[in-house]
């Protein structure tokens, strides 16, 4: 079994049950890095190892620690990358990857094997998983749908920490934009095109 293959294993059992960051948004992230790797020019054993660690300590969103969960994943990655004989240098570059991929942290990756995480992980956050994600968390964060008087955020500033459709415009609708790599954008803006048919389709349905 190689090295992938056995952290998979271990991840498999350190992942918390939350719909929306289990080890299936891990396998997914996964697929979309395998993608993006047969265009780009990176490590694909660091570019996995990131992808399988990237979400180990996930903090809910109502946490206060929320935006720490990227940070703590990366401290403990390096642990675990030790274990797997991980040189000095490649521990470092999967961790970084870890650390800076949240989009809380408002950071660019500085390498290839970061920016095709953030990538990857932002794909996922986008088109109908993403629309699952999003009411699968403001589920559990017993969060109302919508601001009845402005679903759509017209006339203010998104909110998402109150109503859920507000991730839309705090965050969803933003991805296509700040995506890092050329596949990555090409399937990011056919992503966002599922969530805007998503909104138009909400619109008939409530006004």
């Amino acid at each position: 079994m190689d090295v992938i293959d056995s952290l998979k294993n271990e991840v498999y059992d350190l992942m918390i049950n939350d719909s929306a960051h289990d080890f299936e948004h891990v396998m997914r992230v996964f697929k979309n890095a395998q993608n993006i790797c047969k265009k780009e020019n990176a490590n694909e054993k660091l570019v996995l190892s990131a992808v399988l660690l990237h979400d180990i300590i996930s903090y809910q969103k109502s946490d206060k620690r929320s935006k720490l969960s990227s940070i703590k994943s990366a401290e403990e990655s390096k642990k675990i990358l030790k274990k797997y004989n991980f040189t000095k240098e490649e521990i470092q570059i999967v961790s970084d990857a870890i650390r800076d991929h949240s989009f809380s942290r408002n950071k660019t990756p500085a390498t290839i094997e970061g920016k095709i995480l953030q990538d990857a992980d932002r794909l996922d956050a986008i088109g109908a998983i993403g629309i699952a994600r999003v009411f699968a968390v403001g589920g559990s964060e017993k969060r109302p749908f919508y601001n009845i008087k402005d679903p759509f955020c017209k006339n203010r500033e998104p909110d998402d920490k109150i109503w859920t459709l507000d991730h839309f415009y705090r965050k969803l609708l933003k991805l296509e934009s700040l995506m890092n790599t050329k596949s990555g954008k090409i399937e990011a803006k056919k992503r966002t095109k599922i969530l805007k048919d998503f909104l138009n389709e909400l619109k008939k349905e409530i006004k």
